[in-house]
């Protein structure tokens, strides 16, 4: 992987997504008929699934149901597609694309002004998260970041949760330095002294910086702080309002198939780690099982990808709150359980 994702979704958490028209963008995108016949003489219907960033071990059950042919399996033939500058919302609210993975913070916008795009399952059951910094700097906890510098992606988000996070522990957030991140290689940011600590997710830079890297780094877990910030869903797939309306059977057998591919990657970490260096032989087999086998555990601890009305409701409260999205959000409009294997979650 050439860069984090954390860099990528944290910089631009709550842009505004809005339907575009889409002709002519995203090299790559299929212009083919909606259906193919394999060599059995079986009709497949083409579904487009677009990534949140270059393909990493969030996406290891996608890939790992593609190379076990479990979307066949669910009579379906899947292209995934990688990104560029239209993002995966906004081809999937533009028609041009089935599903996407995104994250909270660029669904609540886009829905908000006016996109067609509903989560359908969480990848991961609860946010992996962390401010991360070299231990020799001494940040333990939220209030140890008064008078630090922290590596900021500069957006409202980011501000509002790192500054309720030092206020909880009794910290004063105007004593927090925030600068602006020159780099998405956070090895380079800790040890040349750009920052002192930032926004990373777990299962990648955590493991990269400490495990590959060998860095003797402290984290600060988000999911440690949930009585203060909310929990929220990243990555998330997501789909448009109008495919689960006119073909809810493509959404139950993709979610069927990816659901028994995330299963898989979960208790067999290192064969969801081959199947994504068989996709990506540029990553680095390392990294990509060492991180297949922290996220494991992470995937679900009962069905995968089901989401809970609490988190939601918790996230886009923080959201109002903060002023970060305009009061009366139709939260419940925002996501479903319903096209998972096994019924409709805890979803009214």
């Amino acid at each position: 992987m050439k860069s984090s994702p954390t860099f990528l979704l944290r910089s631009t958490a709550l842009a505004a997504v809005v339907p575009l028209a889409l002709a002519g963008c995203g090299a790559g995108l299929p212009n083919d008929p909606q259906f193919l016949v394999d060599d059995d003489g079986d009709s497949l219907r083409k579904v487009t699934v677009v990534l949140d960033w270059t393909p990493n071990t969030n996406h290891s059950g996608l890939y790992l149901a593609q190379a076990e042919g479990w979307f066949e399996d669910e009579g379906l033939t899947v292209e995934i597609i990688e990104p560029g500058e239209t993002s995966g919302l906004q081809l999937v609210a533009a028609g041009q694309a089935d599903f996407a993975y995104s994250v909270a913070e660029g669904l609540v916008p886009a829905r908000a002004a006016g996109a067609d795009v509903v989560s359908v399952a969480t990848v991961i059951e609860h946010n992996t998260s962390s401010l991360i910094s070299l231990s020799e700097d001494g940040i333990t906890r939220p209030r140890d970041l008064e008078g630090k510098r922290y590596g900021s992606y500069e957006s409202d988000l980011e501000k509002a949760l790192i500054s309720k996070l030092v206020e909880c522990d009794g910290g004063d957030p105007a004593k927090v330095e925030f600068t602006p991140l020159v780099s998405d290689d956070f090895r380079i940011g800790l040890t040349e002294d750009q920052f002192d600590t930032a926004w990373v997710f777990d299962a990648w830079d955590t493991v990269r910086l400490g495990e590959i890297d060998g860095l003797d780094v402290e984290t600060i877990a988000f999911r440690d702080h949930f009585d203060c910030i909310p929990d929220w869903y990243t990555p998330l797939v997501a789909t448009s309002r109008s495919l689960l309306d006119d073909e809810p059977d493509v959404a139950r057998g993709f979610l069927a198939a990816l659901s028994r591919g995330y299963d898989e990657a979960a208790s067999d970490p290192d064969r969801a780690a081959q199947a994504l260096l068989e996709a990506a032989p540029e990553l680095d087999p390392d990294l990509v099982e060492a991180s297949a086998l922290w996220l494991g555990p992470q995937y679900a601890s009962g069905d995968w990808g089901t989401q809970r009305a609490e988190v939601w409701d918790g996230f886009v409260s923080f959201l109002e709150e903060e002023g970060l999205t305009e009061s009366g959000f139709d939260t419940e409009a925002a996501w479903t359980d319903e096209f998972l294997p096994g019924g409709a979650g805890d979803q009214p």
